[in-house]
């Protein structure tokens, strides 16, 4: 595995990352031994960077995975708060999941502009003091904009920016993969450490597996590359991949053959909770009930975290 220092922090990550996503309740809702199984055995080989968010409710799979590990592990989360308050209990809940003293990384999430960290300006301020008295190891953003990219680049007090960007832009609110290209570097020569989201744009790429790792592995502006591993099989290809080696016969035709989908149930009653929720624009209400436009939804699964009956999942 290749490590690479995440811009001008102290944190040596793995290229590739372990993004929490997909194995939490908002997808495949792994058990918490299953998911901690799945995690430690990324571990064990050689992965070292973890991503997760306080809305992806994965901090007891972390726990468990880390429970007697040995080396070391490098844990991102992010956070909706707008508050110092706000900001106090999110940092409090993941130290109390994780049990550590800190967390390496607190980013925002889905930040869009500097408009949006107007909004959550209080929050940044606490995550500062948090990051002064050692709770914190580095703060940021995600962000599925170019324009937040291009804006934190230029927040001194931000060390990190977790973009969306993949081979044919699959996400990108507005822009294409050029644009997502050109603002990562300009946040790279800002020293910010950076880490790609959906380079399989939240499961639409994977019939194009080998495409799409072919072009993240080539944007060298990445210190890593946080991808959703819901079975061994996808660790050993994606851990194969990301070291330079082949890997495993037949693992990439068996996994290509597994696209993802947003399912809702049959039972949803058109609140219209998700709706308000997505930000791509992919859910609408036709005749009583939420019909999906799979060409711009990405397969994040938070329309799941608001919908009252419980009614939607990734599958």
């Amino acid at each position: 595995m290749q490590y690479y220092q995440l811009g001008l922090t102290e944190l040596l990550v793995s290229r590739l990352c372990f993004g929490t996503l997909t194995i939490s309740p908002l997808q495949r809702s792994f058990s918490t031994p299953e998911g901690a199984k799945l995690i430690r055995a990324a571990l064990e080989m050689g992965v070292n960077f973890i991503d997760t968010a306080e809305i992806y409710e994965c901090y007891p799979y972390i726990r468990e995975a880390l429970a007697g590990y040995s080396g070391e592990a490098i844990i991102a989360t992010k956070t909706y708060a707008h508050t110092s308050a706000e900001m106090e209990q999110s940092l409090a809940k993941c130290l109390k999941g994780l049990n550590r003293e800190y967390v390496d990384i607190m980013l925002l999430h889905e930040q869009e502009s500097v408009h949006t960290f107007k909004g959550h300006w209080e929050a940044v301020e606490a995550m500062v003091r948090a990051r002064e008295k050692g709770l914190i190891r580095a703060i940021g953003i995600s962000t599925h904009y170019v324009a937040g990219v291009r804006a934190a680049a230029s927040i001194p007090e931000f060390d990190v920016i977790h973009p969306i960007i993949n081979k044919f832009g699959v996400g990108i609110q507005d822009g294409q993969t050029e644009d997502m290209l050109e603002a990562i570097s300009f946040a790279a020569i800002m020293g910010k450490g950076l880490y790609g989201m959906k380079c399989f744009g939240g499961g639409h790429l994977i019939p194009q597996a080998e495409a799409a790792l072919d072009f993240i592995l080539s944007v060298r502006e990445l210190s890593a590359v946080a991808v959703g591993m819901q079975c061994l099989e996808e660790i050993k290809y994606n851990v194969a991949r990301f070291s330079g080696v082949e890997p495993e016969p037949g693992l990439n035709e068996k996994l290509s053959n597994n696209p993802r989908v947003l399912h809702i149930e049959k039972w949803c009653r058109g609140c219209g909770q998700c709706v308000e929720k997505c930000t791509a624009g992919a859910l609408e209400i036709i005749q009583g009930a939420v019909k999906v436009d799979m060409l711009r939804c990405r397969l994040c699964g938070y329309c799941a975290s608001v919908c009252p009956e419980f009614c939607i999942k990734v599958i």
